[in-house]
């Protein structure tokens, strides 16, 4: 094997994303002891079971990090995201998370965040071209 063999794709098999995934989590474990990482996904399925809105990511060393969160069009201003996000604290406090971290953009969500009690720590402005992108965190008392 030799350095000419790197494949660039925008196209990745989602098992090999899986993979590579599960070895970043085993590096993890290795340098801190900390082996409690478990992932977190909720759903709204319609009648007909496609996915009309859902929050995925996970808790791991006492931190909940929520990476996605999305709500249909139709299904947006019925509380939905809400529910979402109140059902994902609920379980993130059940397994002994203490605090919520998660990112945004300037033009998604940040002040829907805030709403819950979300602080912004840090922004990254000119991500993506004039906007920026939001890190927030949420204490669990």
């Amino acid at each position: 094997m030799n350095l000419d063999q790197i494949a660039v794709t925008d196209d990745p098999n989602r098992d090999d994303v899986h993979w590579l995934d599960e070895q970043l989590y085993a590096f993890n474990v290795a340098r801190t002891g900390i082996d409690d990482g478990r992932y977190l996904a909720i759903f709204l399925r319609n009648d007909e079971a496609q996915i009309v809105a859902g929050l995925y990511g996970w808790t791991w060393g006492e931190t909940c990090e929520v990476r996605t969160l999305w709500v249909h069009e139709s299904w947006r201003a019925r509380g939905v995201g809400a529910r979402l996000l109140q059902a994902a604290e609920a379980e993130a406090r059940n397994r002994g998370a203490t605090q919520i971290v998660l990112d945004t953009h300037s033009f998604q969500a940040p002040y829907f965040y805030r709403r819950f009690g979300f602080e912004r720590i840090a922004e990254l402005e000119g991500y993506p071209r004039g906007h920026s992108k939001i890190f927030m965190r949420k204490p669990l008392r």
